[in-house]
Order: C-alpha cells, then sequence, then structure tokens
C-alpha cells in the first residue's frame, strides 16, 4: 500500500507542476517554440537557495525553465526527436515537462494524410515535411499546445490545450486543458528515456 500510495502523491504533484507550467506559458501567449523544464525537488532547490523559500508553494517538485532549445527542433517532429535522443539529466532532477505548440486534426483528416505521405515514407524528414504541410492546410485544422509531463520514477501526464477560435479569443478566459487515451504516447516515451541516459560529464 505504500508504493501505491506514494506513486498516486507523485503523480498528484507532477499534476500540480504541469497545470503550473500551463498557467505561466499561457500567460506568454501563443506562436512560442518548444520549452522544456525540469522538475527539481522542492526540498532541494530550498536548501540551495534559501532565499527561494518563500516562493516555493510547497509542491514536492518545482519546474524549473531549461535554456531554450535550439532554433532547429521547431522545424519537425524529426528534429524534436533527434534532440530527445542526446538528452540527459543529472541525478538532481527528477522529472521534466516538454511543452509544444502543435496541429490538432478532425479524426477524419488521416485519408487526407495518408495519401500526402504515401509517396514520400522511405524519406523521413520529407514525410514529416509533408505531413505538416497537409496539417496546416487542412480546413478543420486547430492551433493547440501540448503539455508532457514525466518523472524518473515513471509516472507521466499530458495535456492539451486548443487555441482559442479568433472570434472567441478572450484573454481572460479560463484555461481548459485536454486529456484523452493515449495521448502523445511517443513524446512520453522519448521523455522517459532522457532519464536512460548516462548525463554529460559537464
Amino acid at each position: 500500500m505504500a508504493n501505491v500510495t506514494e506513486d498516486g502523491a507523485h503523480q498528484q504533484s507532477l499534476a500540480r507542476c504541469v497545470q503550473e507550467v500551463a498557467e505561466f506559458v499561457d500567460a506568454r501567449g501563443w506562436d512560442q517554440p518548444p520549452h522544456m523544464y525540469a522538475l527539481v525537488p522542492t526540498a532541494v532547490l530550498a536548501a540551495a537557495e534559501p532565499g527561494l523559500i518563500d516562493q516555493l508553494d510547497g509542491n514536492d517538485f518545482t519546474p524549473i525553465e531549461q535554456e531554450r532549445l535550439p532554433a532547429d527542433v521547431d522545424g519537425g517532429s524529426s528534429a524534436l526527436d533527434e534532440f530527445l535522443a542526446t538528452t540527459s539529466w543529472p541525478e538532481s532532477v527528477s522529472g521534466c515537462i516538454l511543452v509544444q505548440e502543435i496541429v490538432v486534426l478532425p479524426p477524419d483528416a488521416e485519408s487526407d494524410l495518408d495519401d500526402a505521405l504515401a509517396p514520400l515514407l522511405s524519406d523521413r524528414d520529407a514525410a514529416d515535411m509533408a505531413a505538416r504541410a497537409a496539417a496546416q492546410a487542412h480546413p478543420g485544422r486547430r492551433d493547440g499546445r501540448l503539455f508532457v509531463g514525466v518523472l524518473r520514477t515513471g509516472e507521466s501526464l499530458a495535456l492539451l490545450q486548443l487555441r482559442p477560435l479568433e472570434d472567441n479569443d478572450d484573454p481572460f478566459a479560463d484555461l481548459e486543458l485536454l486529456t484523452y487515451p493515449d495521448l502523445a504516447p511517443n513524446v512520453v516515451d522519448a521523455l522517459i528515456s532522457t532519464f536512460d541516459a548516462e548525463p554529460d560529464d559537464d
């Protein structure tokens, strides 16, 4: 029972971190590049920086924004995959959150994407570019923002924020975060894999 309770507490702490990051990012507005946040144990951060104690909210983990990702990472999913494949974390980091703006398509758009990709499947970069172009041109597209958080212990959470329609762009509207079964499983796996990699010595 102790393990179950601990896992549940970790999941709740992760959810609080994702919510905090979502609110922070939402305040910046849209059309932002991908960002990553390291999740550091709040107790460790408070011990290292006692002056921050009053700013910490008591959650088990505190998100810390990382340096901006390389410019080419925003160019497609393959670039992001390659970046994450070379990312590692020191032992002091307990988790991470990736924030990425994406295009959300209706379920019936799958056939359109298949038609665009079929001639290019042997060229991963070309297929990625064609998929992005087809998604951008689809009349049913919606812009969205994906938040994916994971912990070193295996917990994960993926949430989606849809960009308000132009005629309903209320800056004071409540932040609405959605989730679906199996949302962004490849991103979850890629982020968890960053904790399996050996950290760089520097």
